[in-house]
């Protein structure tokens, strides 16, 4: 049986408690790492936890289960995969946080795997994900610390609407679901393609009606807990944003019925503004721009949603 042993590393301008903090919270990890789409922990302890992933690898997504012990002492942690994706067999390895003094340290990130059957494809698609992904966390990892130690606001812009809807909570979950019929149901949707290979694991492709008559195509990776909450990932992005990761979540609301929120963060693509908004446009300019853009979007989707699930009950 094959098994492959890979090393990264690199090094960063920032103390090893700090990256340690960063990467022991995996829920921390979709706005940090570009593959990841979600991450929660299951269960566990401080030392010990179970965590699941859901991340882009290669060219579609994935979800798995692994264990985690963490060592805050050591500034490590090691994981192993107890239930891979396939053509993953076995998965494991470790993240290893060095202090190098003058404020750096590097960050050394093992991975040792095995493939399905031990076919070479199934090893080489393997390879390819473990170094393409690794390779996209790291780098995020060091911009994205360098930035915090630097005293520098990363500039996530979070917000959310909320609507109360007077009906069945399927009915609701059910119109956000089938986003393929969108097109008919959504002003704003001009055409969407939504693709489920997994059960739960979504990509949808939309095109979306700007004000000024124009479209613009987004590609978003879809977690989907049924009646409860589906949380997403734009791998494609309009030209705004550097980052748009954002949920839907159905609540139980006191008196009845439930609560519908649209929550999303964002990282504002400041080196577009110009192009997008004009040469006088600012920073806060653009904040607000696609604030607006999306909550008018979300308002419009909540209000459909609720005349839906309230029409059906």
């Amino acid at each position: 049986m094959t098994v492959r042993n890979t090393v990264h590393t690199i090094t960063v301008q920032a103390s090893a408690a700090d990256v340690y903090e960063l990467i022991s919270d995996v829920t921390n990890w979709p706005q940090l790492f570009p593959p990841t789409v979600h991450a929660v922990r299951v269960e566990g302890t401080d030392a010990q936890e179970r965590i699941r992933i859901w991340a882009r690898a290669n060219e579609g997504a994935k979800t798995w289960t692994s264990r985690r012990t963490l060592h805050p002492q050591t500034r490590s942690i090691t994981f192993e995969q107890d239930v891979p994706a396939w053509p993953v067999a076995a998965m494991g390895g470790t993240w290893g946080i060095i202090e190098l003094g003058e404020g750096r340290c590097e960050v050394r990130l093992t991975h040792h795997y095995r493939a399905v059957d031990d076919l070479p494809e199934h090893l080489e698609w393997i390879d390819r994900a473990v170094e393409h992904n690794s390779v996209a966390e790291l780098a995020a990892l060091k911009q994205n610390v360098e930035l915090v130690t630097a005293g520098q606001d990363r500039g996530l812009l979070s917000f959310a609407d909320t609507v109360h809807v007077d009906g069945d909570p399927r009915a609701v979950y059910d119109f956000l679901n089938a986003a393929d019929l969108w097109p008919d149901r959504l002003p704003h949707v001009a055409r969407a393609r939504l693709t489920e290979t997994t059960p739960g694991l979504q990509e949808l492709e939309m095109d979306t009606r700007t004000k000024d008559g124009n479209t613009h195509t987004t590609v978003s990776i879809r977690v989907c807990v049924p009646n409860q909450r589906i949380v997403y990932k734009q791998i494609t992005l309009p030209a705004l944003m550097t980052l748009h990761t954002g949920a839907w979540h159905i609540t139980p609301a006191d008196g009845g019925g439930v609560s519908v929120t649209s929550h999303h963060d964002v990282l504002v693509n400041e080196a577009n503004i110009g192009a997008v908004l004009g040469p006088q446009a600012t920073a806060a300019d653009a904040r607000r721009y696609v604030q607006q853009a999306l909550s008018a979007n979300s308002k419009a989707t909540l209000l459909l949603a609720k005349q839906h699930a309230e029409s059906t009950t």
